[in-house]
């Protein structure tokens, strides 16, 4: 698996997922060895520890600075050094494109020296070390990877999709047309692509039309871990999620904000927990100043750690998430109806396809049709108890962890006979 890395200070769906597929994999009795890049993982409990590739600091520096000669190697050692990789994981998760059009086109295209340095370290590593049977490429922003590796060794690659349009359409318009048409003409060294929902599978055939195929694999949770018989005292509204603006936690706070005014459901709570970066501090602490008043009903988890997924759901009632974009899937939807606990989500992107009769979908997204949904999922038990059940019910039959490793096995053994195929040789695990 090829995987990026964000500095795991906040709650990113993209990693959360590779660290599940992961897992479940793992658990089916599949060898996995991740190579990270970018920056250092810090969930290293189900592979063997590998170098890590392209990393942020030098990568970014070479890119810019030393695209048309040679970065002397005392210079890229330095911004190597775990001091200096530890600083960038803790200044690390922009959501901002700006100024980033050079290496997500280099990443995609990978037609250019600096890129092909760092594959080549990519390429021989993996001839040297752990030759696999197939590899899982994590997102397709990282597909000029695929095609450095096919033209070096036949191996069979699956790539996934999702929220691509989230970093390429905040480009510079030309380079986001050039990014999307780069990674049509790169599909063909992917045997397979795979996405999180039926939505979002729609939206990469629209945007992608070179690519034909693509499966659906609904990301999963092992229920064991987030399974409780125990429900907290007061209802509690939870949001679980990287706490910024396009995630809709303002949103969430001013319908808590009317509900306490309104006091129809007594001892309401707010939960609040994902992380943040820098370039959320001021958003953050916006929302702290406007919950002041009502700071002993709040309860802020401003730290983030992968442990945490499995605490967090148990001290809240439903999940909440009043995204602003138009989500693939959305992670904390499956560990929280994995924990019995219904959705209150606007009906955008993927959530009606995801949540189907484990909660309620209400439109448009602001904060007066929100507060009615809280209020009507919090006051009626009956619809609270039928939505409780469909929560556990999907987490049975679709989102957990055997169902995505038995998924994620057949599509490989395809991609494996395809690869096969294509060289000449027959080969199914």
């Amino acid at each position: 698996m090829i995987i990026p890395g964000s500095g795991d200070t906040f709650y990113c769906c993209n990693c959360f997922r590779d660290s599940l597929y992961a897992q479940a994999l793992h658990n089916a009795g599949c060898y996995i060895t991740i190579m990270p890049l970018y920056l250092p993982l810090a969930n290293e409990s189900v592979y063997n520890k590998t170098p890590l590739f392209f990393p942020a600091t030098s990568y970014y520096v070479d890119q810019k600075y030393f695209a048309k000669w040679k970065m002397p190697r005392v210079f890229e050692n330095v911004l190597n050094s775990p001091s200096i990789l530890r600083l960038a994981a803790s200044l690390s998760g922009t959501t901002s494109a700006k100024g980033m059009e050079q290496l997500t086109l280099s990443m995609i295209k990978g037609d250019d020296e600096v890129f092909a340095k760092q594959t080549n370290k990519i390429i021989h590593w993996i001839e040297n070390h752990a030759k696999p049977d197939i590899i899982l490429l994590s997102t397709s922003m990282l597909i000029g990877i695929a095609k450095a590796i096919k033209n070096h060794i036949h191996i069979p690659i699956v790539c996934s999709l999702q929220d691509e349009e989230v970093w390429l359409d905040g480009l510079e318009s030309r380079c986001a047309r050039e990014a999307w048409e780069s990674i049509g003409k790169n599909e063909i060294y992917v045997d397979r692509f795979i996405t999180s929902s039926e939505y979002y599978k729609s939206v990469v055939l629209s945007k992608i039309p070179e690519i034909k195929e693509i499966d659906v694999v609904y990301p999963g949770v092992n229920r064991e871990k987030y399974q409780t018989q125990e429900y907290p005292k007061d209802p509690t509204i939870g949001f679980y999620y990287r706490m910024d603006y396009e995630n809709g936690l303002d949103i969430l706070a001013e319908s808590f904000i009317a509900l306490k005014k309104e006091n129809v459901i007594s001892n309401l709570k707010l939960k609040i927990g994902g992380g943040y970066t820098r370039e959320n501090k001021k958003f953050v602490h916006s929302i702290q100043k406007k919950l002041q008043l009502l700071k002993n009903d709040v309860i802020w988890s401003e730290r983030y750690s992968l442990d945490e997924h499995t605490t967090f759901y148990k001290d809240i009632s439903i999940i909440c998430a009043p995204l602003r974009c138009n989500a693939a899937f959305g992670l904390y939807l499956s560990e929280a109806f994995a924990a019995g606990r219904p959705a209150v989500v606007p009906d955008t992107g993927s959530f009606g396809e995801i949540t189907e009769t484990a909660g309620i979908l209400y439109k448009p997204n602001a904060s007066e049709y929100l507060t009615e949904a809280l209020r009507k999922i919090l006051t009626d038990n009956v619809l609270y108890e039928n939505c409780k059940k469909h929560a556990l019910q999907l987490s049975c039959e679709k989102y957990n962890d055997t169902s995505v490793a038995e998924k994620l096995m057949k599509i490989m053994n395809v991609a494996i006979l395809k690869n096969s195929l294509k060289s000449g040789k027959e080969t199914i695990y």
